[in-house]
């Protein structure tokens, strides 16, 4: 997942967090010695964690908002004609304070908070929605920014720069430039409440997700789980102050990953229900009245905007462009996921009823007994599987390597530079010319103070005209090994690692002029393209045998269990597939409803949604419910969640070039640098992908990729 920078159109603050043994105060007056005033002096402006203090933050961004706000009025009251260096060369200069500090706290209030950052963020959120309203719905500003873009074909500028004249007059459309005084003034009082209850919202939710984490008192109940993890379990017990019993903690996904292998039915049921209910508890955690109001809001922005719904008013600057296009190719999907899910389904029942279990398949039976029926067809134990993969093995002869052998790129870790935890590590990452490109940072422990997922974004964003290189960092919640064990990983961990550098690379590869359009800064559904592209180097051959090595022994992983792996990897694929649509169906449903539609139960309209879009398989939930669905509520996915099946498309589609084409060489993975990863939001999306593949893209090879249909 690519998180969204701040610099964008009604961007709210980040969940917030932070690193431990900063000071708490909450004096908002900046002082001189504010590490945010001044860029920092570390390489390549890499922020110095040292130096940084919870009481720094709130200053900062009341300044940074201060000193914004006269850059941009003084652009607004140029008395000279606009152009487009003193309009919007000029707003691209702005600002610099705010994203220093919106850069480093979003990483932070994402990956480590406490409570004084989650109470700037609360406090913070409504006036930074409104400082991005005084910016957007600017009257004079606008009316500046509409000049340039309506004389921009005879202003002879080069390509980037007519496509940043393009983006900002489509941002403050999407804004409500357009809109009458009164109706500017209705929008900034809802942006308000929105970013007020986004904040709300990410906070009671890692609340509940803390607080819903299974504790077992007694060991009985863990037959099955694996020794580490049972002894990770005592160790997150003691740290939670139960020292003596068992915690298993929660991801943010519905499906937790003890259900494969807890053996007591009892003990799967309370982890699957601790899960699934985390955030409906009627206390001061649950979420459901915040997103009905969310959900109210947005339906009422749209029309507001002179749009039916927040679905199609939000994806005017998306590949898909309405919603329409998006329930289109939804539509293309369900049926096979469906029915592959269903047939899954009765085979996990019949291995049930041969074991004479005497109940019916339910969601938290269904990885259990799907880790069976892998073992039966496929001869294929999960178990067998992860000593091969070894995280700083996986990172270094993996990702590393694959990011070399395509792109040239180099990697040196570096102890030098400040760390805001101290699981965090940094590299160095060179050019295929030696020259730097970048630094790298990785976070990828979980901790209870840290939000659940994967995710990449940049501390420092690549910018010729500000003469800035990327600093970026991934961030994941694997389970943290017991002290002195190593870090075994599930496959599916190291996939979410080339994911997530996948990411890193479109940041790292990002040669652009102007911040707005560089780098990641896509369309929700083109930004996940790269990332989902780049796991497929993970299974690659070559890269595989670089990395899958048994941890004690250095022996690379036979080949009769590569070749289970490579049986098995449409397995369970109906399931996977089926939970992601049920997802994305609820938020474009949440999404689609019209202003002034009664607000209804929570649970009954994710009922009906599903039940609608015919994704209501009793034994597979959603991916993400509506009270725990981080990515739309507040990480920037609202009506933008189909964006990972979309770009599954490209990236399936954009792999089978790379396969008539060679594979995995330099040549290739230039080329792919160059027409699509270097490329940043500097040319139409659709126009981008078809100069790469030959034609538009194409469902099939995703549908072949997923084993819902024959090659």
């Amino acid at each position: 997942m690519k998180t969204l920078s701040y610099f964008s159109v009604m961007a709210i603050l980040a969940v917030s967090m932070s690193c431990n043994n900063r000071s708490a105060t909450s004096d908002s007056s900046i002082s001189s010695s504010n590490p945010f005033l001044q860029p920092s002096n570390l390489p390549l402006q890499a922020p110095d964690f040292s130096k940084i203090k919870d009481s720094d933050f709130k200053p900062a961004i009341e300044e940074g908002m201060k000193q914004q706000q006269a850059e941009v009025q003084k652009i607004a009251d140029n008395p000279e004609a606009p152009t487009f260096e003193n309009t919007l060369v000029a707003m691209e200069k702005s600002g610099q304070l705010l994203n220093r500090v919106n850069h480093v706290f979003n990483l932070l209030s994402a990956a480590n908070t406490n409570p004084e950052l989650q109470k700037v963020q609360e406090e913070e959120a409504p006036k930074l929605s409104a400082n991005s309203d005084a910016i957007y719905l600017n009257p004079k500003l606008f009316k500046r920014v509409a000049a340039i873009y309506q004389k921009c074909d005879a202003l002879k500028l080069d390509a980037e720069s007519k496509r940043l004249v393009e983006y900002y007059y489509q941002q403050f459309e999407l804004a409500g430039a357009k809109l009458t005084d009164d109706q500017k003034n209705e929008l900034k009082k809802l942006n308000g409440e929105e970013a007020t209850l986004n904040a709300k919202f990410t906070n009671q939710l890692l609340a509940a997700s803390k607080a819903g984490a299974l504790v077992i008192d007694n060991k009985v109940a863990l037959a099955g789980l694996p020794d580490n993890q049972v002894e990770a379990a005592a160790q997150d017990a003691k740290a939670a102050n139960q020292s003596g019993k068992w915690l298993i903690p929660l991801q943010n996904t519905t499906q937790q990953p003890a259900l494969q292998s807890l053996t007591n039915r009892a003990t799967r049921q309370k982890l699957f229900e601790a899960s699934w209910t985390r955030a409906e508890k009627g206390d001061s955690t649950d979420t459901r009245k915040a997103i009905a109001r969310i959900a109210e809001i947005r339906a009422a922005k749209a029309k507001l905007m002179g749009f039916p719904n927040y679905a199609a008013w939000k994806l005017q600057d998306q590949m898909a462009q309405n919603p329409q296009a998006v329930e289109q190719f939804l539509s293309k999907l369900v049926p096979a996921a469906t029915a592959k899910a269903r047939q899954e389904a009765g085979e996990i029942q019949t291995v049930i009823d041969q074991q004479k279990g005497g109940f019916q398949l339910q969601p938290w039976d269904w990885n259990y007994y799907a880790e069976q029926v892998r073992k039966a067809k496929y001869d294929l134990d999960e178990d067998q599987v992860k000593p091969y993969f070894e995280l700083n093995k996986v990172l270094q002869d993996g990702v590393f390597y694959a990011a070399n052998q395509l792109y040239g790129l180099t990697f040196k870790e570096r102890k030098d530079l400040p760390v805001y935890q101290k699981d965090v590590r940094v590299f160095d990452v060179f050019d295929k010319d030696g020259s730097q490109l970048g630094l790298f940072y990785c976070d990828y422990f979980k901790r209870d103070n840290k939000q659940g997922g994967a995710w990449m974004s940049n501390l420092v964003e690549q910018s010729k005209l500000m003469g800035t290189k990327p600093v970026i960092y991934n961030v994941c919640n694997f389970t943290k090994p017991a002290p002195g064990q190593p870090a075994l990983i599930s496959f599916s961990d190291v996939t979410t690692m080339f994911h997530e550098f996948g990411h890193g690379l479109h940041g790292l590869f990002a040669s652009q002029q102007y911040p707005s359009i560089s780098g990641a800064n896509t369309a929700r559904d083109f930004v996940e393209f790269p990332s989902q592209f780049n796991e497929h180097w993970a299974s690659d051959p070559k890269v595989f045998k670089h990395y899958a090595v048994h941890y004690k022994t250095g022996q690379p992983m036979p080949q009769s269990l590569i070749d289970k792996i490579k049986k098995a990897a449409t397995f369970n694929q109906g399931y996977a597939l089926t939970e992601a649509l049920a997802a994305a169906s609820l938020d474009m449903q949440w999404h689609t409803l019209p202003a002034g539609a009664p607000l209804q139960d929570v649970d009954q309209f994710e009922k009906t949604a599903l039940h609608k879009t015919q994704v209501d398989l009793p034994q597979v939930p959603p991916r993400y419910r509506s009270s725990y669905f981080l990515h739309i509520w507040s990480n920037g996915y609202a009506a933008g969640y189909y964006a990972y099946a979309w770009t599954e498309m490209l990236d399936h589609d954009a792999f089978s070039w790379f396969q008539e084409n060679g594979g995995l060489t330099r040549q290739n993975g230039q080329r792919f640098r160059d027409m699509i990863l270097s490329k940043g939001n500097t040319e139409n999306y659709n126009t981008m992908f078809r100069a790469f593949r030959g034609h538009a893209p194409d469902i099939h090879p995703m549908l072949v990729n997923r084993g819902l249909i024959a090659k």
